[in-house]
């Protein structure tokens, strides 16, 4: 199994980072390169307690489901999904919000596993341990610009 931790500075208050963080419209945005598209469970606005989605994309050459499930909520301090169905043996992802002087310290706590034992381990460490800690970095880039400007207003408003 492998751990990303990722650690992201971000000039806003933890209640709209948190926000921002668990928003389907935000996430499909940052995901635009891979053409993420949501085909079920909750179809936009901000993911709460127990909300499944199921997001299909295409990642490193393949054509992939994905689903996961909000298991753990504590706003704005943190929140967890955790893989229900999808290509990895086993994901989790911890979303650490801490007021810090002048915003948020957002902590990303990645974990995940790859199947086929032994090769997948090679996998792991080999391609995927990059590539994910890529596209962490792609999507709390997208949380943080949608934070520090003006995009935040549209994008939450819709939850109201």
């Amino acid at each position: 199994m492998v751990t990303i931790e990722l650690r992201t500075f971000i000039a806003a208050p933890p209640e709209r980072v948190f926000d921002l963080s668990r928003s389907i419209d935000l996430h499909r945005l940052s995901m635009a390169h891979s053409r993420e598209e949501v085909v079920a469970g909750r179809t936009s606005g901000l993911m709460g307690l127990g909300e499944t989605v199921t997001w299909r994309a295409r990642h490193l050459g393949v054509r992939q489901r994905l689903t996961v499930r909000i298991s753990g909520y504590e706003r704005p301090r943190w929140f967890r999904d955790e893989l229900v169905r999808g290509v990895f043996a086993t994901m989790v992802h911890d979303h650490h919000f801490g007021p810090v002087d002048g915003g948020t310290e957002m902590r990303d706590v990645f974990r995940f596993g790859a199947p086929a034992g032994p090769l997948g381990r090679l996998i792991e460490t080999l391609l995927l341990e990059r590539y994910m800690t890529r596209l962490l970095e792609d999507r709390n880039a997208a949380i943080k610009a949608a934070a520090e400007g003006d995009s935040w207003r549209k994008l939450l408003r819709s939850n109201e």
